[in-house]
């Protein structure tokens, strides 16, 4: 993740959820040694139990871990382990607003045709400026318009094969 694991990397998620990404990510910390800082919008946050239901924890372990990320509190930032600080936002992300930069953000919105205001060039222009140069976005959407919308923010897109039951996604780098 990391290759100077004395710095800190700062990833933004836009759509907590289920809280998967940042449940991997945490895990993933633990690993490699290296500190992260997350911070994840969610406007209408899952229960433990409606998220508990979908049996991450069955495959990956880590109940304990799990149950945390969806036990912190909202709108503070909390220590989970020594590699992993979340900070939750139960906000929109077209009122979210920071001064962060990150380094990584995963764009964790519902399809365009479901949240169509969460896939224009206006929103892809605030998600660049909250990005670090060199910094990276992750989506699982790879739709032709979203692309064409990513580039006129400004940024280099690529296609990169999907998760299984996806057949692409997308890597979007501002350059």
């Amino acid at each position: 993740m990391n290759e100077a694991k004395d710095q800190p990397i700062y990833i933004f998620e836009m759509g907590f959820g289920t809280d998967l990404n940042a449940f991997l990510t945490a895990i993933e910390t633990e690993k490699c040694k290296c500190k992260v800082y997350y911070t994840a919008t969610e406007k209408t946050p899952l229960s433990l139990e409606e998220a508990g239901a979908l049996n991450y924890t069955e495959v990956l372990q880590h109940h304990e871990l799990f149950n945390q990320l969806h036990q912190t509190a909202w709108s503070e930032a909390k220590i989970i382990h020594h590699y992993f600080t979340l900070h939750k936002v139960q906000n929109d992300l077209i009122d979210y607003s920071t001064d962060q930069q990150f380094y990584i953000i995963y764009y964790d919105a519902f399809a365009p045709n479901a949240q169509p205001e969460l896939w224009t060039i206006a929103i892809f222009e605030k998600l660049r400026s909250m990005l670090s140069d060199n910094g990276i976005l992750v989506t699982y959407c790879a739709k032709g318009d979203i692309r064409w919308a990513m580039i006129v923010a400004g940024f280099t897109v690529k296609k990169l094969p999907g998760p299984p039951g996806k057949r692409e996604m997308l890597r979007v780098i501002k350059s």
